[in-house]
C-alpha cells in the first residue's frame, strides 16, 4: 500500500485574505487550497479565522506543601453550556508583541492570584481551536508558596475580579474526575503534570 504524503506549509495556496473586523480581536477571511492525501489539489476554500493572539497559562504549585494554586472567575462564554460560568483556571495572560514567554508569566501570576513565582518549567504547547482561530497557548509549570496564596486580585481596568483557590492534589484530582475544571488550559495543564510530577520536582531538585 503506497503510504500517504506528509504535508508542510508548502502544501497550501493562500489565494486571499480579507479582514472582516479589527478590534480587540481580528477576523480574517482565509481562501485558500491545499494538496489532498489521494492526489492533486482541493477546491477553494473559504475560512473565517479569529486572530487573537497567543497567551500563556502558568500552573502554579507549591512542592512542599503539595498544594495547587488556582484561580476563579467569571466568564461569560461559559454562560451557555455550563452549570456556573464561575470557573476553577489557572493563572493566564496574553503574550504582548516583544514581550518574553516567561516574563508574561510571573506577571500574570502576580496579578490574578498575588503570589510571586520562584521558578517555572515549560510543559507544552497547544492550538486552542486550529478550525477557527490562529491562538497558540503556552502550559508552565510554576514554582510557589502557597501559603501566601489568599483574597481576590485582578485588574480593574479589566474588569477582573479573580478569586484565588488552594487546593491539594487530592482536591484538584477529583475537580478533575467531577469536571469541576472543564476549560482546556487548566485541564492540560493539570493533566500533564500529573503525568510529570517526578520529572518536574527532580529538575527543581537539581537546581536548588
Amino acid at each position: 500500500m503506497k503510504p500517504f504524503p506528509m504535508f508542510t506549509k508548502h502544501d497550501l495556496k493562500i489565494n486571499k485574505t480579507e479582514s472582516l473586523y479589527s478590534g480587540f480581536f481580528k477576523l480574517i477571511d482565509y481562501q485558500f487550497t491545499h494538496r489532498l492525501f489521494n492526489g492533486g489539489w482541493s477546491k477553494t476554500i473559504s475560512r473565517e479565522v479569529l486572530e487573537r493572539g497567543h497567551a500563556v497559562a502558568v500552573l502554579l504549585f507549591d512542592p512542599v506543601l503539595d498544594e495547587f494554586v488556582f484561580i476563579e472567575q467569571f466568564r461569560i462564554g461559559a454562560y451557555a453550556t455550563s452549570e456556573t460560568p464561575w470557573l476553577i483556571e489557572v493563572v493566564a495572560g496574553m503574550i504582548e508583541q516583544g514581550e518574553e514567554v516567561e516574563e508574561v508569566c510571573r506577571r500574570e501570576a502576580f496579578e490574578e492570584s498575588g503570589v510571586v513565582v520562584k521558578r517555572l518549567h515549560k510543559a507544552l504547547s497547544y492550538l486552542s481551536s486550529p478550525g477557527g482561530t490562529t491562538e497558540r497557548i503556552h502550559i508552565y509549570i510554576g514554582e510557589v508558596d502557597a501559603s501566601s496564596a489568599q483574597g481576590v486580585h485582578g485588574l480593574e481596568d479589566e474588569s477582573e475580579d479573580i478569586l484565588v483557590r488552594r487546593v491539594t492534589k487530592l482536591e484538584a484530582i477529583d475537580w478533575l474526575n467531577e469536571g469541576k475544571i472543564d476549560n482546556a488550559a487548566a485541564l492540560i495543564a493539570l493533566q500533564w503534570f500529573l503525568l510529570n510530577e517526578q520529572k518536574v520536582r527532580d529538575i527543581w531538585h537539581e537546581n536548588n
